[in-house]
């Protein structure tokens, strides 16, 4: 059993909870929780931690007989934690590599991309993956700006969505975009500027959506990409959405135009 933090292997995976470069360099992350640490693949855990207390559940010990796994004092548990109220059980995962061809559709299901331009909150991004399986999209597109996808609190919002839904970091947003362009993909933006309400448009084909930064929205540049601007309507005094709830009406009315057809 370890019963120190000053052992390398805790202090392994308190360096890649913190240190988004130790992830990218080393090509894993951690994840937390019965669910998350259950619905990885076997073949990628690298290595799965369990606290003392965790163990004592005979429920838990029944679905660890297929795992190898390392048993950590509860003192040290809570301290490679990231969260508040550890579950006892956490493991190193290796992580997934998408193309950008791998988030394009298909015939029988056309492309349907939420893209988005430099989010900054993390549990917002973790929740527009999970809405974004719920919804169906293909995948998730993002520039380098955006938060990473693998932060602690990301990984939580996404609620496993994260193993299933693909996703491609971008090095030129603006060049990408091109290319979606060239391949038939129409591009919506929500901004200011649009006339025209959201469900409006046919999104039956192949589409994407363009969502920005919390607090200043989309950049001109990336927003001239769009061949549409479409708006939200809003009752009262609201002037906006918060981006994860506006992406996720845009990412349904795609799913209910296209579950009519």
């Amino acid at each position: 059993m370890i019963t120190s933090a000053a052992n390398q292997q805790m202090k392994h995976v308190i360096q890649l909870n913190k240190k988004a470069k130790t992830r990218y360099e080393q090509r894993v992350f951690v994840v937390e929780g019965i669910k998350m640490c259950m619905e990885a693949q076997k073949e990628d855990i690298q290595a799965m931690y369990v606290s003392e207390s965790f163990l004592k559940v005979p429920e838990h010990e029944e679905k660890l007989r297929e795992y190898s796994y390392e048993v950590v004092a509860d003192s040290v548990f809570k301290m490679i934690s990231d969260t508040q109220t550890p579950q006892g059980i956490l493991a190193i995962v290796k992580m997934p590599e998408y193309t950008l061809e791998d988030l394009m559709g298909n015939k029988e299901r056309p492309t349907h991309l939420l893209i988005l331009e430099s989010i900054q909150d993390p549990g917002n991004l973790g929740t527009m993956i999970r809405t974004g399986e719920g919804a169906g999209v293909t995948g998730i597109l993002m520039n380098k700006t955006t938060v990473d996808v693998f932060h602690p609190k990301t990984i939580r919002s996404t609620m496993g969505s994260l193993y299933r839904v693909p996703f491609y970091v971008t090095e030129s947003l603006e060049d990408t975009l091109q290319d979606l362009k060239k391949q038939g993909v129409s591009l919506y933006a929500a901004h200011l500027k649009g006339k025209k309400s959201y469900a409006e448009p046919d999104y039956t084909e192949p589409c994407g959506f363009l969502i920005g930064n919390e607090g200043n929205g989309l950049s001109d540049k990336i927003a001239e990409y769009a061949d549409e601007y479409i708006r939200i309507p809003m009752e009262g005094k609201v002037e906006s959405l918060n981006a994860a709830i506006a992406a996720t009406l845009l990412m349904y009315e795609v799913n209910r135009q296209r579950s009519k057809k």
